[in-house]
């Protein structure tokens, strides 16, 4: 009789527990910004360089957050959300250009000799219409893709092979000059963004915050999903996706659902990672970055949310430290540490650490 509510007890300690670090982290992630501002001189203050590298970080969070949804709980594993960031960056680019050049055309078309803009620029130097672009273009790609896919019952390695594909020939495409996308440069030397000097303290402060107030927003909205009805739905279409279909669910709708959702979230990390950056080109199409956000979600414990967040974390912090100090050893440290995670944390750090919790 006792063993329950020893299991009981537990599980809220863990939960409290749990509660009180985010809370803690979210105070940091609150007052890093706010420490931004403070004098050179001051023995707080927190570097640009400092503000920018946590600021890159928490996008790459969201967009594994937001592959653990399609990942984690639908079952799909997609090497090709880099796409998604991207697109959703190149639209907030677009606009940055146009800030930058003001009445004229954006430099690299100048110096291309282009005697006006392609047609897909018109609107781009309103910032209402550019965060338009930044859902509509990840969203709709995704939906059509989806779609297709999704109605051919198009599941497992081969999904996984067509996602890469076609962030494949997303990143092939944006290479060409021709395409009106900067070419292998993309888009930098921003200036402005609603009028406010793009590095200015000030700007990078907000940038920040909007970037954090984004991933609580994401958070809230993925633990929602999966404790709704939804979410149920979603597991069972992972774990049992023929006897799902034999209880009466169509899983199409609820696939396409959750992929452009995600696809969405994506664009959305892309636009706020451009302006704080400083720049957007075809590398970030490229399929290995998508692989290594399947290995952040992998490393934190795919199906948790949070796990996603700390892979995230931990990964990017050690690649910002190997491609400064030993950048010719980073990928060899990237791919043993997913043979590590899969040979010896299937469940992922947030899976040790609740076996612990219950010893």
């Amino acid at each position: 009789m006792n063993q329950p509510i020893t299991v009981t007890l537990a599980h809220k300690a863990g939960r409290n527990t749990t509660l009180a670090v985010g809370a803690l982290l979210l105070a940091v992630l609150i007052a890093l910004p706010l420490l931004s501002l403070l004098p050179a001189d001051h023995r707080l203050q927190v570097s640009a360089y400092t503000l920018t590298l946590v600021g890159k970080i928490l996008c790459y969070a969201i967009v594994a957050l937001a592959l653990d949804l399609v990942w984690g709980y639908a079952g799909l594993l997609s090497l090709g959300h880099g796409l998604f960031f991207a697109l959703g960056g190149y639209a907030m680019g677009m606009y940055l250009m146009r800030q930058a050049a003001g009445d004229s055309l954006p430099a690299f078309m100048t110096f291309l000799s282009w005697n006006e803009l392609p047609w897909y620029w018109t609107g781009t130097e309103h910032f209402l219409w550019a965060l338009c672009l930044v859902v509509l273009a990840p969203g709709m790609l995704a939906l059509v893709f989806g779609f297709f896919a999704f109605r051919s019952r198009i599941k497992g390695v081969y999904f996984s092979i067509m996602t890469q594909a076609l962030t494949f020939a997303g990143m092939l495409l944006f290479f060409r000059n021709e395409t009106g996308f900067g070419g292998n440069n993309g888009f930098t030397n921003f200036r402005s963004i609603l009028g406010f000097g793009i590095t200015e303290p000030g700007t990078r402060a907000v940038l920040f915050l909007a970037t954090v107030l984004l991933l609580v927003a994401s958070l809230y909205l993925g633990w929602r999903l999966a404790r709704s009805k939804f979410g149920r739905v979603l597991t069972a279409l992972r774990d049992a996706e023929n006897r799902l279909m034999f209880c009466g669910y169509d899983p199409r709708g609820f696939k396409l659902f959750v992929w452009v959702l995600s696809a969405v979230l994506c664009g959305l990390a892309g636009a706020l990672y451009v302006p704080q950056v400083g720049i957007i080109n075809p590398s970030e199409m490229s399929p290995t970055n998508s692989i290594e956000a399947a290995v952040w979600v992998a490393l934190g414990g795919r199906g948790t949310l949070v796990g996603p967040l700390l892979g995230a974390g931990l990964v990017n912090g050690m690649k910002s430290w190997f491609t400064v100090a030993l950048p010719e050893y980073w990928l060899f440290c990237l791919g043993a540490l997913f043979i590590a995670v899969t040979l010896y944390l299937p469940k992922g750090v947030i899976g040790l650490l609740k076996k612990r919790g219950e010893q």
